[in-house]
């Protein structure tokens, strides 16, 4: 195994490499005139959504793999100016397994690179990557999707250390805790793991000489990926991509007046609603915004209140906020271990909601609510003396983008 030398300053990549070039057998009903990453959504081509990412996360040069219609995708994309990136294709056989693709174009890959997959789109953080990836100094690290609520099949599993110790293309071994998804941050001399002049899998060749010289670290994460890999996978990402705009807010002290430390709003008579809240509903509601509530109830597990009582609440909530003009679409609530700052509940109103945390603000108004926006990868505002939830709202143009980004 081949040693890994950082370069200056342990460097992020700003370089990623794509691999586009399969026929996509399993969409032959959409592919045969039109190869995977060029399947619209919105009116612009999967490929598009990832570079655009891409160039949001600082990356400036990507290197197209193609080899299914090819002509396809370079007079979409040219060289890329258009799309804020420098473009460049290594185009080969039609037939050529991963391995064989990156293999021939290894001498026009960086030092250190991103490799992804053409049919996966993750909302990546490359400076939480790149700080793993340095902390725990393999050769290459892989985004690992937890796969907790059984969204597919896994094929790997990670040890406590963060080390991918099985990877298993078959998805046949006992064990298995998550599965890859790509967004790889590597050193080109693992390619010289790859045979010369071999047709060969990347992952089934690479990965399992990384794992026996424990050079495979792993970027774990439950957010949900999203993808054009399969038939089924198509409506899902569909609602994702539309980027609905939405807002998470937390709820005591950022809507109501928070009761005293110890003490919990157990009524309706103990709801004070804080000044501007509604009007920031109503400012949301007209802006087409999805507000989520997520909220820590402790005082249902500690017997102070029933979820009966907590229902009525939000009920009355609720309606008070649609006759001022606004509207809350659901409330997400956890007395127990899943409550902030744990992420579990944006978590669980991502999946059910198919949101892009990357751009969905949260709103709260202490420091769990921030953590666990940073755990979720949320931008945070808080809410605190000086400013106010209808503040934030009414410069959210400034905050958060038109799809619900961060601006």
């Amino acid at each position: 195994m081949v040693a890994r030398h950082f370069g200056p300053a342990d460097s992020r990549p700003r370089q990623a490499v794509i691999l586009a070039g399969g026929r996509g057998t399993r969409l032959r009903f959409l592919t045969d005139s039109c190869p995977k990453p060029m399947i619209a959504f919105h009116g612009r081509p999967f490929l598009e959504y990832l570079i655009e990412m891409l160039r949001e996360q600082g990356f400036e040069r990507v290197l197209l793999l193609l080899g299914y219609l090819p002509d396809v995708i370079t007079d979409y994309f040219g060289n890329g100016r258009e799309f804020g990136v420098d473009i460049d294709y290594a185009i080969t056989d039609a037939e050529n397994d991963t391995g064989r693709r990156l293999k021939l174009a290894a001498g026009r890959i960086e030092s250190r690179f991103l490799l992804m997959y053409c049919d996966n789109y993750w909302p990546m953080r490359i400076d939480p990557m790149m700080h793993a990836y340095s902390d725990r100094g393999a050769q290459a690290q892989v985004v690992v999707y937890r796969n907790r609520d059984g969204y597919t099949r896994d094929n790997i599993r990670v040890d406590a250390a963060g080390f991918v110790e099985i990877y298993d293309k078959r998805r046949s071994a006992p064990g298995l805790t998550g599965v890859d998804i790509g967004f790889l941050i590597a050193e080109r001399a693992i390619l010289d793991l790859l045979p010369e002049n071999e047709n060969v899998s990347f992952e089934a060749t690479v990965y399992p000489q990384l794992v026996e010289g424990r050079q495979f670290s792993a970027f774990e994460t439950d957010h949900r990926y999203y993808s054009v890999s399969t038939p089924e996978r198509l409506p899902e990402t569909d609602r994702f991509l539309a980027r609905h705009p939405s807002i998470l807010l937390d709820r005591d002290g950022v809507l109501n007046c928070k009761a005293p430390t110890g003490e919990y709003v157990r009524s309706w008579d103990e709801w004070s609603w804080l000044p501007g809240a509604r009007d920031a509903l109503r400012n949301l509601n007209e802006a087409g915004y999805q507000v989520i509530v997520i909220t820590n109830q402790a005082g249902v597990a500690r017997g102070a209140m029933t979820e009966d009582a907590l229902e009525a609440i939000h009920t009355r909530m609720k309606e008070e906020a649609e006759k001022a003009g606004g509207r809350i679409d659901t409330v997400y609530y956890c007395p127990h271990d899943c409550r902030k700052p744990a992420p579990g509940m944006l978590l669980q109103a991502q999946r059910e909601f198919r949101l892009d945390l990357s751009r969905v603000a949260f709103i709260g108004d202490d420091t769990r609510d921030g953590e666990a926006a940073a755990r979720a990868g949320c931008p945070f505002y808080r809410v605190d003396g000086e400013t106010s939830l209808l503040d934030i709202v009414q410069r959210l143009e400034n905050v958060v983008s038109p799809i619900g980004g961060q601006a």
